[in-house]
C-alpha cells in the first residue's frame, strides 16, 4: 500500500483496528525513532574530541573517551600507538588534522618543547584551527611556558585551557581529576568532553591556575615521599624495621587523614583557630626537637626535620617579627649579637672599648640586622671567610653559634672543613677542623650539664 493513499483508507474506512501487541510495537517504534532523533540532535551539538599525544596519560583519555560513546581524532609521532587501545581510532596525520575535526583537543605530550611544537609549529594544532577550538593542556610545564601558549592561542582567536591530571594510573579508567585553569565560558564549553573521561573536573581560576594547582599538589606528593623517607632512615638507624614504620602509620591512620588535618582547620583566610595553635606548637615542637635529638645520637641528617623545626611559625601561620629589634642602636646591636652567638654572649662584652663598641653598634646593628639573608646564612658567609685566616679561635665562636641555633649539624660541620679544604688550603681547614672539635666538645658538655638548654 502507498504510504500516499493512508488518509483515504482512513476516511473511507476509518482507523485500522490494532492488537494490543501491536499498539506496543508501534509505540516501541516511536520511542525508538525520539531517542534516534535525540542522539542525532546530541551528536550534532556535542563538542568533539581530539588527543594529541597517546602515551600512559594521553591514550588513556582517549580510551576513556572511547568508553563513554565519544571517538576521538587521535595524533601520535608514533603511526602504530593506537594498535594496542580498544576503540581508538588509527592515528591521523598530524596535529592540524586533529585539530579540523575536533572542537576540544588534549595535548598530553612529555614536556614544554614537545607542546610548542604539536601546538605552534608545522602541521601544529593552530594550523588546522578553527574558531570554536579548545585546546586543553595536560603536560606539567612551568607556568611561563603555559602563559606563552595561552598568548600564541589567543592570537589565532583560539581557546586555551590548562589542565593538571592526577592520578596518571587511572587515566584509562575514568578515573582521573581534571584541574583546570581558564575563562568560565570556556571551561563549560569543554566540560562535556573533559567530563567524559575525568572522573571529576576542579575549575581552580583562569588560565595558570590549573597548572599551579597540580605543581603544589606535586610538591605534596614528592613531598611526603620524602618525609617517609627520611622518617623511615631515622626508624631504621634505631633498629626499627620499615614494615613496623608503615604498620603504625597504617593502623593509627588507615585513611591518610593526618596529611590535611590541620590544613582543613584553616578559616576562610587560611589562619587557624588560636586555640588550635596553642594546643599544637608546644606538642609539635617537642617532638621535631626529640626527633633532631635522636638524629644526632645516631649519627644521621634529618634536613627536612630540621626545615620543620626552624619552619614551625609557618606551618601554624603564627605572626612573628624576626626584624623587630630594639630601636636604640646599641641595644639593637646587642640583641642581634644574642641572637648570633646565643644568650649572654653581648653582656660579657665590655662596650667601653672603641673596637667593640664599634662591633656592637654597627657591625651587629646595622649589618647582621639587615633583611635578605638570614643569620645562618651570614654565618656560613662568616665561617668561609674566616677559614681563610687560619684562626680557630674566632671559627670556634662561629661553630659554637651554629650548634646553639641548631643552624648545622655535627656532621654538616665536619662536612663543610672538607669542603672549604679544597677553596682555603689544607694547613686553613686543619685549623677549622680543630674549631669544630673543640666547638662541639663545649657544647655536647653544656647539653649534658642542661639538657633543656
Amino acid at each position: 500500500m502507498e504510504v500516499g493513499n493512508k488518509n483515504k483508507l482512513f476516511e473511507s474506512t476509518g482507523p485500522p483496528a490494532f492488537s494490543s501487541n501491536q499498539l506496543r510495537i508501534i509505540n516501541m517504534d516511536d520511542q525508538t525513532d525520539q531517542m534516534n532523533a535525540h542522539l542525532l540532535k546530541r551528536e550534532r551539538n556535542t563538542p568533539r574530541a581530539g588527543v594529541v599525544g597517546l602515551g600512559m596519560i594521553g591514550g588513556g583519555v582517549a580510551i576513556s573517551l572511547v568508553r563513554r560513546g565519544r571517538i576521538p581524532a587521535v595524533y601520535d609521532i608514533r603511526p602504530d600507538a593506537a594498535d594496542s587501545m580498544p576503540g581508538v581510532p588509527h592515528p591521523l596525520r598530524s596535529p592540524a588534522e586533529v585539530a579540523k575535526s575536533s572542537d576540544v583537543v588534549m595535548v598530553a605530550v612529555v614536556n614544554a618543547a614537545q607542546a610548542l611544537d604539536v601546538i605552534c609549529g608545522p602541521d601544529g594544532l593552530l594550523e588546522g584551527a578553527h574558531c570554536n577550538l579548545i585546546i586543553v593542556l595536560l603536560s606539567t610545564v612551568a607556568l611561563s611556558v603555559m602563559h606563552k601558549l595561552a598568548e600564541f592561542c589567543s592570537i589565532a582567536n583560539v581557546s586555551f585551557l590548562d589542565c593538571g591530571v592526577t592520578p596518571g594510573n587511572k587515566a584509562a579508567e575514568n578515573g582521573m581529576v581534571a584541574i583546570v585553569g581558564g575563562d568560565d565560558d570556556v571551561v563549560e564549553r569543554a566540560r562535556p568532553v573533559l567530563e567524559d573521561w575525568a572522573k571529576k573536573v576542579v575549575h581552580c581560576g583562569p588560565v595558570g591556575a590549573g597548572m599551579a594547582t597540580k605543581i603544589a599538589r606535586n610538591v605534596v606528593t614528592f613531598g611526603s615521599w620524602y618525609t617517609m623517607a627520611e622518617a623511615g632512615m631515622l626508624a631504621e638507624a634505631a633498629g626499627v624495621k620499615p614494615e613496623k614504620l608503615l604498620e603504625v602509620i597504617e593502623t593509627a591512620d588507615p585513611g591518610g587523614t593526618t596529611l590535611l588535618q590541620l590544613f582543613r582547620k584553616r578559616d576562610a583566610n587560611g589562619n587557624l583557630p588560636k586555640k588550635v595553635v596553642q594546643v599544637i606548637e608546644p606538642l609539635m615542637m617537642k617532638d621535631l626537637e626529640a626527633a633532631q635529638d635522636l638524629a644526632g645520637t645516631l649519627g644521621i641528617d634529618v634536613p627536612l626535620v630540621d626545615v620543620a623545626l626552624t619552619h614551625a611559625d609557618q606551618t601554624l601561620g603564627i605572626e612573628k617579627e624576626p626584624n623587630s629589634l630594639p630601636g636604640d642602636t646599641q641595644e639593637r646591636g646587642k640583641e642581634m649579637m644574642a641572637r648570633v652567638y646565643g644568650q649572654g654572649f653581648s653582656t660579657s662584652s665590655s662596650t667601653n672599648l672603641p673596637f667593640i663598641n664599634e662591633t656592637v653598634n654597627h657591625l651587629f646593628a646595622n649589618i647582621w640586622s639587615r633583611p635578605g639573608l638570614s643569620i645562618r646564612d651570614r654565618r656560613l658567609l662568616t665561617i668561609g671567610a674566616t677559614a681563610s685566616l687560619s684562626r680557630a679561635d674566632l671559627l670556634q665562636v662561629q661553630i659554637s653559634g651554629a650548634l646553639a641555633n641548631k643552624e648545622l649539624t655535627e656532621e654538616q660541620l665536619h662536612e663543610a672543613v672538607l669542603h672549604l679544604a679544597y677553596y682555603t688550603g689544607w694547613g686553613n681547614a686543619t685549623a677549622m677542623q680543630q674549631a669544630v672539635n673543640t666547638a662541639i666538645e663545649v657544647f655536647n658538655a653544656k647539653q649534658k650539664m642542661n639538657p633543656k638548654d
